[in-house]
């Protein structure tokens, strides 16, 4: 999932992950793999952003095309941001293997969705209870997060399956906006 960038530590870095998670959104920008290096990728990405966002394409990131990668990945950010409505007791609840809970009704549907256009998850049975290919999930993701692959579903696990299935699921049923439409002021 996309993270949010440290501009000062290694400002190369952060230009990656700042143009990769624009890149979920606008998938005319090639999906970088972030590495700290100022390479071929991350040219042909930065002439791509300055190409579709902020003319002239030059290649160089100056004061004015940084600002401007950081306001489209911002506006990428909130088009991204959590879907609501889903009822789950975000910060105190956790849900073990071998438990049930209502809340893993939402949670499974989840990913049983996510099951059809994710290889790595499996489909998921509504049971409300928590086993199964429901655990063997929480752990793939988990490890993805470099977390301890336990299985318990958390407001992490939460936070994640709801980016994932925005994505994945809602995304691929609904018509993307186009780079003029998200840039209007509103």
């Amino acid at each position: 999932m996309p993270r949010r960038p440290n501009y000062i530590g290694n400002p190369v870095l952060s230009l990656q992950e700042m143009l990769r998670t624009i890149s979920f959104q606008y998938p005319i920008l090639p999906r970088l793999i972030p590495d700290g290096v100022f390479g071929e990728q991350t040219l042909e990405a930065v002439m791509v952003f300055q190409r579709e966002f902020f003319p002239p394409v030059t290649g160089r990131v100056d004061n004015a095309v940084w600002d401007a990668v950081v306001r489209v990945y911002r506006q990428v950010l909130i088009s991204l941001s959590i879907p609501g409505g889903v009822a789950y007791p975000w910060r105190s609840h956790v849900i073990r293997p071998g438990q049930s809970s209502v809340h893993l009704y939402p949670i499974q549907s989840m990913l049983q969705a996510l099951s059809r256009n994710l290889k790595n998850i499996e489909p998921t049975p509504l049971t409300g209870v928590h086993e199964g290919a429901g655990v063997r999930n929480v752990r793939r993701i988990q490890a993805l997060q470099q977390l301890g692959q336990n299985g318990v579903v958390d407001s992490q696990i939460m936070q994640t399956l709801l980016r994932l299935y925005s994505l994945f699921v809602t995304r691929g049923q609904t018509p993307q906006m186009t780079r003029r439409q998200s840039l209007a002021p509103k």
